[in-house]
């Protein structure tokens, strides 16, 4: 058994990403952020499904059609495959861990 907590970075100029699990069918993952945010062009269009929860800390995302939505402990979040969305915020003084589902999208 492991637990999510363990070995975090301490070194956070950059957004560090951990697979967690990685199988065909579906990807975990942990990201950690401190003010970290995609680039305004920086707009994730992907090809899986991704449910996502804030497990520590506050962060927002933005959507294309012009929602916005903020997370915090224990907020989450279903994204559908090719709903174009970026990280528009973490705060930047302290940590925000994300965990990350990815799936195959029904149907």
């Amino acid at each position: 058994m492991k637990n999510i907590a363990e070995n975090m970075p301490a070194d956070l100029s950059r957004e560090h990403f951990l697979d967690l699990l990685n199988t065909p069918n579906v990807r975990i993952e942990r990201i950690v952020s401190r003010g970290h945010s995609s680039p305004e062009t920086g707009w994730y269009d992907q090809d899986e499904d991704e449910w996502v929860m804030v497990l520590q800390g506050e962060g927002t995302l933005a959507f294309a059609d012009g929602r916005v939505v903020t997370l915090n402990n224990g907020d989450f979040i279903h994204i559908p495959a090719h709903c174009r969305h970026r990280v528009s915020h973490t705060h930047p003084d302290d940590m925000t861990v994300w965990l990350a589902v990815f799936f195959s999208p029904a149907g």
